[in-house]
């Protein structure tokens, strides 16, 4: 009955077109299916002292029943009312305990039956994990003991879980800090029950504010009544016996935060108005600092509503914002204040100002440091070392610096001074470890810091390790991957002094597995986890990364597979698919980087035209498709014309080696890559059909700005109309396929989208297919929508396309 109901949903969506098609779902042909249906290797989380691993398992993909379930959308949320946890959560569903000096694998037991688990959570000292339970009816919270791997519940379904995680840790391990759902919760209001008292109203104030175009906003005074009911909680103190105890009563809750030494917690709640045009986390706020017995000391922060914000990526709230406790003290607050009033139009000399402030905040805080461009992030290490970073979107600039917290006049000491998207350029990133409060701060041995860089090169992918010298500045390299035939990732660094790192290694038809290396002894590599190649079936296709010149010169890459046996030596003439998504660039150096891996390990999944290397096409992956804008010109300025010179060198490259028919040519892309698609279509002869998956294609739907465009649409109705094409549909010739979810989630690429541009289509007598899989949002996760969506793609290349 549910899949009938869900089928009568998909042919509804179409009610504007001619012609429908009554469809059950389909799967794709057997080797296209048996890469797909595949059992999914555990995700792997480690203990900080690397003495346990947790192996959390869950089923590789949802069903389509998992996403029939009872659903608010408000403020930006999408919450299971009944269950009281967020409708678009990925559960586990099974959980081993492994000593990592063993290869026996342990089942924990206690579990609860049909388990849906999330939200997991180390405790500081690594001895117990929390986890939350999904019921039929609300959440639980279990705890597992780490080194008897068994579970116990502590509390029944009556979490509240609707604003993410739902539990905290107190530094003592004893205790937690539990959202509940009040005792006196209301029932929700409905909508068909109960009748409006009058009509919808909003006013502006004449500011004028460029707010995206987000989905899932509060609509009415219903839907007001309805969030607050859903996000208001009761505040406990839970014991590891399940004893709980009323910490703070019913209020809306939104961020619980507790200091280093666990003397303090800083809450911040959420406050009224609320907004029908921008989410929850620009409503109005309040934070106040509690002592541990929940005795108030402070409010340390009130936010008016946020609707009002000026123009640009760098523009930011006027007021404290990313206030968080010092991880290196044991209560002191940092914030950051803009000095531009939060507007980038502004010319200051610096841009923000970050202030400290310690518990129990009897004196006013002190500046710490003034940034020249808008703040980004800061690593703390100890009263006289901490990192700093900030950036600006504009010229893609971003500066690191030394400072020393206990003296603020002493001048910041510039460590980097970069071009955020030149990857061959970074020097990677600072390693930290837990300090006495077991709270993550900069790694320091000898006067020297760590930074762990991914390595990319003009010659390939050399994953680094540099000791940076806190006191000269200066850079040595410790460790580089020499690696050329396999992808070796540096995660951590276990032991400073002897050389223990965790990596992990893959090769383009072995399983990412992890090793500790010991970086100064040659060739020392110890095996940790043994995971199995999934897809054996395409092991040994012919996978390369190629690079090839747009005709401006600018230089571009992509991943090229060729089917298993492929003789590159007769060169049969094959049909060529290219998967691709723009990306935008200031200079034509960054745009033409290479950040392919050849050697990373081959995952076909809904995403990629991977499949279909093994029904005898080539297929050229995450295509570079650069739209580069230099000095004062925008990206988009020139978006089609770049659009079609990507296309034609990758086509022209594959071409040159020899592979492809070029007559037989198809681009597909999700979201923006879907975008892309529909114009490549409408602008070029260079493609025999295409597939455009949850795009939008009217940006006059979008006006206040898209992807990386700040300027709205009556700035430059030019670029928004010449991109748009909805505003081109009667150029199209290309048979294109597009697909999308029914409940899409992303700002901007409403479901409305498609089905408006197919109409236009419809209508101008185009060559379209749509497709509307019931219940999807942006992301596709129900197993029957996937592999129905294959075998889509796969009907319709082989009738465009291949025959």
């Amino acid at each position: 009955m549910k899949l009938k109901v869900t089928l009568l949903l998909f042919l509804n969506v179409g009610f504007f077109a001619f012609a429908q098609e009554s469809l059950t779902y389909q799967k794709p042909s057997k080797s296209i299916l048996d890469l797909a249906d595949y059992e999914r290797a555990p995700t792997v989380s480690m203990d900080t002292k690397k003495e346990y691993m947790l192996l959390m398992y869950r089923p590789t993909y949802k069903t389509l029943d998992d996403l029939n379930q009872e659903e608010l959308r408000l403020g930006g949320l999408r919450i299971n009312p009944i269950t009281n946890i967020s409708s678009t959560v990925t559960y586990l569903n099974n959980l081993k305990v492994r000593k990592i000096n063993s290869t026996a694998e342990v089942q924990v037991s206690g579990l609860p039956s049909n388990p849906k688990i999330s939200n997991i959570s180390w405790s500081p000292n690594d001895k117990k994990i929390l986890f939350s339970h999904t019921t039929a009816t609300g959440v639980e919270l279990w705890i597992l003991d780490v080194a008897t791997a068994s579970a116990t519940k502590l509390t029944e379904g009556t979490v509240n879980a609707n604003l993410g995680n739902p539990f905290n840790w107190f530094s003592d391990n004893e205790t937690i800090l539990v959202k509940m759902l009040p005792k006196n919760r209301q029932p929700l209001l409905d909508a068909k029950k109960d009748l409006p008292t009058g009509p919808i109203i909003s006013n502006t104030s004449g500011e004028k504010s460029q707010n995206r175009t987000y989905p899932d906003m509060l609509k009415n005074k219903n839907d007001e009544v309805n969030f607050e009911n859903i996000v208001t909680s009761e505040l406990y103190k839970v014991n590891l016996k399940g004893d709980a105890v009323l910490f703070k009563d019913a209020a809306m809750y939104f961020g619980e935060r507790i200091s280093p030494d666990g003397n303090y917690i800083m809450l911040t709640t959420l406050q009224k108005p609320f907004s029908y045009v921008v989410p929850l986390y620009r409503f109005p706020s309040r934070t106040i600092v509690y002592d541990s017995r929940g005795k108030e000391i402070k409010t340390v922060n009130e936010v008016p509503l946020n609707e009002i914000i000026p123009k640009g990526f760098m523009a930011v709230r006027k007021g404290k914002r990313e206030m968080a406790w010092r991880n290196d003290k044991p209560a002191t607050l940092a914030f950051v204040t803009a000095l531009d009033e939060g507007d980038p139009a502004n010319k200051v000399e610096f841009r923000d100002e970050v202030f400290l402030w310690d518990a129990p905040f009897t004196n006013n805080p002190t500046s710490l440091v003034k940034t020249p461009q808008r703040f980004s992030d800061v690593t703390w290490g100890n009263d006289n070392i901490a990192i700093i970073s900030d950036e600006w979107y504009d010229t893609r600039n971003t500066k690191t610096y030394l400072i020393n917290p206990s003296n603020p006049s002493e001048q910041p000491k510039l460590i980097t001074d970069r071009n955020a998207q030149d990857v061959y350029s970074d020097p990677g990133t600072f390693e930290t470890k837990k300090n006495e409060y077991n709270k993550y701060v900069l790694a320091i041995e000898n006067d020297n810091a760590f930074r762990i860089g991914q390595g990319f090169t003009k010659t390939g992918q050399f994953p680094f390790i540099d000791e940076f010298n806190l006191k000269t500045l200066k850079s040595k390299r410790i460790y580089t991957s020499s690696y050329k035939d396999k992808k070796e990732d540096l995660l951590e660094i276990e032991d400073f002094k002897s050389g223990k790192v965790l990596v992990q290694i893959q090769s383009k038809s072995e399983y990412p597995n992890y090793y500790f290396r010991n970086i100064k002894k040659q060739n020392s590599l110890t095996p940790i986890t043994a995971f199995k190649n999934p897809f054996e079936s395409i092991k040994d296709v012919s996978k390369e990364v190629i690079k090839y010149k747009r005709k401006d010169g600018v230089e571009l890459s992509g991943t090229l597979y060729l089917p298993a046996g492929y003789d590159k030596v007769k060169k049969e003439k094959l049909p060529l698919l290219i998967w691709a998504y723009p990306a935008e660039y200031k200079d034509k150096n960054s745009a033409g980087q290479v950040t392919q891996n050849s050697n990373e390990f081959t995952v076909p999944y809904y995403g990629s035209f991977v499949y279909w290397v093994t029904k005898g096409y080539a297929v050229l992956d995450d295509a570079a498709f650069p739209i580069i804008g230099e000095g004062t010109t925008e990206p988009n300025d020139n978006f089609i014309s770049q659009l079609v010179d990507n296309a034609e060198a990758a086509i022209n490259a594959v071409d040159a080696l020899g592979y492809i028919n070029r007559k037989k040519v198809a681009v597909g892309g999700h979201s923006y890559g879907a975008f892309m698609t529909a114009n490549l279509l409408t602008h070029s002869n260079l493609f025999a059909c295409g597939i455009a998956r949850s795009g939008a294609y009217n940006r006059t739907l979008t006006p206040f700005g898209f992807q990386t465009e700040q300027r709205n649409y009556w700035e430059v109705p030019q670029v928004y109309n010449t991109m748009s094409p909805f505003m081109n549909a009667d150029k199209m010739k290309t048979p294109i396929l597009l697909v999308h979810g029914e409940a899409d989630n992303n700002p901007g690429t409403f479901t409305l989208q498609t089905e408006r541009y197919f109409q236009a289509l419809k209508g101008l007598g185009a060559n379209a297919r749509m497709v509307i899989l019931p219940k999807e949002a942006h992301s596709y996760v129900a197993k029957e929508n996937i592999l129905h969506l294959l075998w889509e793609q796969d009907q319709f290349l082989e009738k465009y396309l291949k025959n």
